[in-house]
């Protein structure tokens, strides 16, 4: 029973959900591939419930603005008051989450290690080196209030840097492509870590595919990273 109200952000897709221009991408490797610091049940709950309603939230909001629904997410986003002003929460929430998610699922899978190539010289030159990242990314997650996320964004000044957003805000909200993050929300590690929110983050580490982080980053540089 105290499990369930850590899974209470959004509500199971319900069976015939709207069908929209939004879609859920199956996740890119089993439910079982980042096994034991994530566990397969909540990868399962995480994806096929949680970000599943995001994109049901967002189906049934454009279903009468099929010609909105059709301009980029991240542009959607960055320009929120530009949106009528009954879809912008919708925009803000389900669409940080699904933008955030999207993101997340394809950075992991992965056997951790360390940056690689050009992410890895940028990493040394803005944000100290690796080592130093790690630590100021897991400081920073920790100390988020509440629910929400930590990233490594493009900076507007070409730089890397780390940043938190409470709850489903994402960095495309300030037009800064994100470059890889991790969910601090309860349900993203609870059912394995309890209330032990640094352990989830030091261990996340361990699962990290850095060429998908990698052709983030290249594509952040060359400004066409969509989400």
């Amino acid at each position: 029973m105290k499990a369930q109200g850590v899974f209470a952000q959004a509500a199971p897709a319900p069976a015939a959900a709207p069908t929209g221009p939004f879609k859920l991408d199956p996740l890119p490797y089993p439910n079982d591939r980042n096994a034991p610091t994530i566990d397969a049940e909540t990868m399962e709950l995480h994806h096929g419930k949680h970000h599943a309603a995001f994109i049901t939230n967002l189906n049934t909001a454009f279903a009468k603005e099929p010609d909105l629904a059709k301009k980029p997410l991240a542009e959607m986003l960055a320009n929120l008051s530009s949106l009528p002003e009954a879809l912008r929460p919708v925009v803000r929430n389900s669409g940080g989450g699904h933008a955030n998610h999207a993101m997340f699922w394809t950075i992991m899978g992965g056997k951790g290690g360390e940056p690689t190539g050009d992410l890895k010289a940028t990493i040394d030159k803005d944000l100290g080196g690796f080592a130093k990242l790690q630590t100021d990314f897991n400081a920073a997650g920790a100390r988020q209030f509440g629910s929400g996320w930590v990233f490594v964004v493009l900076g507007k000044d070409g730089k890397l840097a780390i940043v938190n957003r409470p709850n489903q805000d994402s960095p495309w909200m300030d037009g800064t492509p994100v470059v890889f993050g991790n969910d601090v929300w309860e349900h993203a590690y609870y059912l394995t870590y309890r209330n032990r929110r640094a352990d989830y983050l030091k261990a996340w580490w361990n699962v990290v595919d850095w060429s998908k982080v990698n052709d983030r980053f290249a594509a952040a540089k060359a400004g066409t990273l969509a989400i």
